[in-house]
C-alpha cells in the first residue's frame, strides 16, 4: 500500500493487485458529520449519479458504462467516526483481462471525474426532476429505517448515548432536514463540498502508480479546490456520572434492549479483543450464554467503537425479560473483566479477528471500505499490522482495559401497550 498526495486535500491510496480480474476505483469526499449537512450530502451523491453534461440521463450513462465492458459506478454515503464519506466506487475489468489489451482505467476515471465535476444543471441549480425524485428516495430511505426495528434501535441508542456529539448523527441525516432541502441551496452546498472537503481516492488493480496518478489528475482537473480545512479529531465520549435510561414505545412485538458503555482505557487492541470475547462473535459470551444457554434474547451482540471509546450492545428480547437480560448482559461483561474465561475463548476471539483481517485481502470491496475508513478517521494501521497486535495482546491487558468499561446509557424499545 502506498499513499500519495495529488493536490491540495486530494490523496490517493494505491493498492497494487494482480490476482483480481477487476480493478476498483473509489472517490470519497470526507467531511465533518453534522445535522445541517448530512442529508444534503446524501442527496447530492444520489443526484450526481443521475447523469453528466455529456451523459445527461440514466440511459446514456448506462450506454457509456456498457462501452466500458459493463463497468459499474455506484454512489455511496458512509459514516466513519464523526465524518461522512460521500462519493463513488467504480468497478471495471482490469486491463490485464480487457479484450485486445484495451485500457479501461483512463476512460473510467474520466467518467468518474465527470460525475463529480460536471453534473446536469439548469439555471444554475440541479435539475428539478432529478432533485425531486432523489429527495423522495432519500426521505423514503430515512423512513424505512423505522421498519427495521433492530437498525432503528441501534441508531436511537447512539443518538441518546452521544447526544450533542456528531457521532450520534445517522449517515443520512433525518427526515426534517431532508424535507427542507431546496435545489439552489443544495447546488451551492455541493460546490462547497467538492471545493473544500478532503478527497480520498483509492485504486486497487494492476496499473502502475504513475499511470493511476496521471489518469486521476486528468479526470479531476476541473475540480475546484479552495483551502481544505483539516478534519477535526473525534473526541472520546465523556462518561455520564449516572447511567441514563431512555424508554420508547412503538407498535412492536419484540423488545429491543440497547446498552452503551464508555471505555476508560486507551489500549484499543485490548478493548477490541475484549469486545469480541464479550459479544463480538458467534463464540462470544453474549451469544453462547445470554442467547443460546439462557434463551433470554433472540439476538445479542456488541460492537466496539474505537473512535469514541464506546461499546454498544444490541439485543432483542421479550418485554418481560428486560431485567433478566439486563442483569445477565452485565454479568457477562463482568466475566470478561475478571478473566473468567474457558481456555478456548481467548483463542476463538483472536481467531475471529485474525480471519477477518486475512479475508480482507480477498475482496477489493472490503479493502476499499477498510482503507477509506482508516483515512477518514486518521488511523494508519494496515490489516496485517492490526493482526500482529491482536496476536500479541495478553489476557492481563484485556482484563485491565475491560475493567474501565462502565455502563453509560440504556435504550429500551417496548410495545405501546406497556405505556398504557
Amino acid at each position: 500500500m502506498r499513499r500519495t498526495q495529488l493536490a491540495d486535500g486530494v490523496f490517493l491510496t494505491y493498492l497494487p493487485a494482480r490476482k483480481f480480474k477487476t480493478s476498483l476505483l473509489s472517490a470519497q469526499f470526507v467531511t465533518p458529520l453534522s445535522w445541517e449537512t448530512a442529508s444534503a450530502n446524501a442527496l447530492t451523491s444520489a443526484i450526481l449519479r443521475r447523469g453528466t453534461v455529456t451523459c445527461p440521463d440514466m440511459g446514456s450513462l448506462s450506454a457509456r458504462l456498457d462501452r466500458l465492458y459493463g463497468a459499474r459506478i455506484d454512489n455511496t454515503v458512509r459514516k466513519r467516526g464523526e465524518t461522512q464519506c460521500v462519493g463513488f466506487v467504480a468497478s471495471l475489468i482490469d486491463d490485464c483481462f480487457a479484450p485486445g489489451g484495451e485500457r479501461l482505467l483512463e476512460p473510467t476515471a474520466e467518467l468518474l471525474g465527470e460525475l463529480i465535476c460536471s453534473p446536469v444543471i439548469e439555471d444554475g441549480r440541479f435539475t428539478a426532476d432529478y432533485f425531486q425524485s432523489e429527495q423522495v428516495n432519500l426521505i423514503d430511505a430515512i423512513r424505512s429505517i423505522l421498519n427495521e426495528k433492530r437498525a432503528y434501535a441501534d441508531s436511537r441508542l447512539l443518538q441518546e448515548l452521544c447526544a450533542g456529539e456528531p457521532y450520534g448523527i445517522p449517515r443520512l441525516g433525518n427526515e426534517a432536514h431532508a424535507e427542507s432541502l431546496e435545489p439552489q441551496a443544495l447546488y451551492e452546498s455541493y460546490r462547497t463540498l467538492i471545493a473544500s472537503s478532503r478527497l480520498e481516492l483509492l485504486y486497487s488493480g494492476s496499473a502502475e502508480l504513475s499511470r493511476v496518478e496521471d489518469a486521476l489528475r486528468a479526470a479531476l482537473a476541473p475540480l475546484p479546490r479552495n483551502l481544505t480545512a483539516s478534519l477535526p479529531q473525534a473526541s472520546l465520549h465523556i462518561p455520564r456520572s449516572q447511567t441514563r435510561t431512555v424508554t420508547e414505545n412503538l407498535d412492536v412485538t419484540q423488545g429491543k434492549l440497547g446498552m452503551g458503555f464508555s471505555c476508560g482505557s486507551s489500549d484499543f487492541i485490548a478493548l477490541l479483543v475484549g469486545n469480541t470475547l464479550f459479544g463480538g462473535s458467534s463464540n462470544s459470551k453474549l451469544f453462547l450464554n445470554v442467547r443460546e444457554k439462557l434463551s433470554l434474547c433472540y439476538y445479542a451482540s456488541s460492537t466496539y467503537h474505537r473512535q469514541k471509546g464506546l461499546i454498544t450492545v444490541s439485543s432483542g428480547i421479550e418485554f418481560a425479560n428486560y431485567q433478566q437480560a439486563y442483569d445477565e448482559i452485565c454479568a457477562q461483561l463482568e466475566a470478561v473483566q475478571t478473566g473468567a474465561l474457558e481456555d478456548w475463548e481467548l483463542d476463538a476471539a483472536k481467531s475471529t479477528l485474525l480471519n477477518a483481517y486475512a479475508s480482507m485481502g480477498d475482496s477489493q470491496g472490503k479493502l476499499e471500505n477498510f482503507y477509506t475508513g482508516q483515512a477518514a478517521t486518521g488511523f494508519t494501521e494496515s490489516p496485517e499490522e492490526l493482526a500482529e497486535q491482536v496476536r500479541a495482546v495478553t489476557l492481563k491487558r484485556i482484563c485491565q482495559a475491560m475493567k474501565t468499561v462502565q455502563l453509560d446509557t440504556v435504550y429500551f424499545l417496548q410495545g405501546k401497550e406497556a405505556a398504557e
